[in-house]
């Protein structure tokens, strides 16, 4: 088993929970998104992040809006709707949870070994 198989495979399964995360303060353009999940170490390319971006505005949970830019095309702007946010705030809670239990199996096992 490859190390980075199951590294790109954990990255995969919180991705749309630090996508929703970017934009629980403000709105945001796909560059913006990128560079704060790159910044966090996240590496994503663009052929991830768009299609996750529509399946995450088809379930409601995002919104856009188009504003022109004075540096070149319009920007498309993402923001989470008010069931994004709800949804956002389950994910928060579920993540704290996992975390607890994580930390918990994997301290606990330490322990045992020492």
């Amino acid at each position: 088993m490859k190390i980075e198989n199951t590294k790109a495979q954990m990255r995969k399964g919180v991705l749309e929970f630090c996508i929703l995360s970017v934009l629980k303060d403000d709105d945001a353009y796909v560059a913006e998104i990128l560079d704060t999940l790159k910044d966090a170490k996240l590496l994503v390319v663009e052929g991830t992040i768009y299609p996750l971006l529509t399946r995450l505005k088809n379930a409601g949970l995002l919104n856009y809006r188009w504003e022109e830019s004075t540096s070149g095309p319009p920007r498309k702007y993402y923001g989470l709707t008010e069931t994004g946010k709800l949804f956002l705030t389950e994910l928060n809670t579920t993540w704290s949870e996992l975390q607890n239990a994580v930390n918990l199996v994997t301290n606990t096992k330490k322990q045992q070994e020492k």
